[in-house]
């Protein structure tokens, strides 16, 4: 009988160490490189966060992102031209009371003397013409000729546009706003505006430029003359008028007026109001307040606090310091918006 041996637990076989590769490891990131990406990261977060900023105004980014732009095109223009320009025109408000006719003397007899021919008869007056209260307004839609400026500093651009579109020369696009704007250094000069934005003379050449001549920068001494003479522009010429309001810094479009009589005939006719479409709709400014809507009659108490005297910052402007500026029509047209 065969007998089989069982291996012995206690006998082991010699153990082999094999040396074996070493296992690669990853070197920690560096801090240069840690930091660096973390600008970079920032970066992009940042400028994702200020096109966002830009885009919706946001604390006012958006603002101070066009004034920067606009230094910038301005610098790249080159300095603002010495050029001739349309001039402001000051308007002399006449007397309100025209003299009395003086009446033919009474004459004496010498005696011995032939009587003198007799004077002709006295013409009867012209009855005066009857005074009723007026309310005036050559746009019957508001809403579809009115332009809402694209940026804070385009009113002027915005005015031109909208004055055309109630004349049926342009459209209310964008497209067009911004090609107007566009075109602000075929027409700027130093005297009509310092810094090379859009004075009220531009305005009258942009206007010329798109099939509207005629427009006319005109100063007066006082608000009630400014007003008088715009309504009186607006009913012969069937045209609007630009109001420049806030000190110049803003510009208006006047379509109508209310009044106590007609200013055409009456030189004391008092306005109580005007119709006016304003570009800075439907904005709000943190110095003017919240602006009306567009055709909005805005009241006597509203002009005064708005239209005020021509006042700049950029520098003087000996022909408008202290006087209300318009941009009034001067050739009548026909035809409403």
């Amino acid at each position: 009988m065969t007998r089989t041996s069982r291996p012995n637990p206690r006998r082991t076989r010699p153990t082999r160490y094999v040396r074996g590769r070493p296992v690669p490891t990853r070197r920690p990131p560096s801090r240069s490189r840690s930091v660096l990406a973390g600008a970079v990261g920032l970066a992009i977060v940042g400028a994702s966060l200020m096109v966002v900023a830009i885009a919706t105004d946001t604390f006012g980014v958006g603002l101070k992102w066009q004034h920067v732009m606009n230094r910038v095109d301005r610098f790249l223009a080159g300095p603002v031209p010495t050029r001739s320009t349309p001039p402001t025109v000051l308007v002399t408000e006449p007397p309100l009371d025209s003299p009395s006719p003086t009446p033919f003397p009474t004459l004496s007899l010498i005696p011995g003397e032939s009587p003198p021919p007799t004077p002709p008869p006295t013409p009867k007056p012209t009855p005066p013409p009857k005074r009723v209260a007026m309310d005036v307004d050559i746009v019957a839609h508001p809403d579809r000729v009115f332009v809402s400026e694209l940026q804070s500093d385009w009113c002027a651009v915005a005015g031109v546009q909208t004055v055309l579109a109630i004349l049926g020369k342009e459209n209310t696009s964008d497209s067009t706003q911004r090609e107007i704007a566009g075109r602000i250094h075929e027409w700027d000069a130093y005297s009509d505006s310092h810094n090379g934005e859009w004075g009220p003379a531009a305005m009258a050449l942009a206007l010329k430029a798109y099939g509207v001549p005629g427009y006319e920068v005109r100063a007066f001494q006082t608000r009630t003359g400014a007003l008088r003479d715009a309504a009186v522009a607006i009913e012969k010429t069937h045209s609007p008028v630009l109001l420049l309001a806030w000190r110049g810094a803003h510009t208006w479009v006047m379509t109508g007026y209310r009044g106590d009589g007609d200013p055409a005939i009456f030189r004391n006719v008092r306005i109580d109001g005007a119709y006016i479409l304003d570009p800075w709709y439907p904005r709000i400014s943190s110095i003017w307040g919240p602006s009306n809507p567009p055709g909005t009659f805005t009241q006597a108490d509203e002009m005064q606090a708005n239209f005020l005297p021509w006042k700049r910052p950029e520098g003087s402007y000996p022909d408008r310091d202290g006087l209300w500026i318009t941009v009034a029509p001067t050739k009548p047209r026909s035809g409403t918006g």
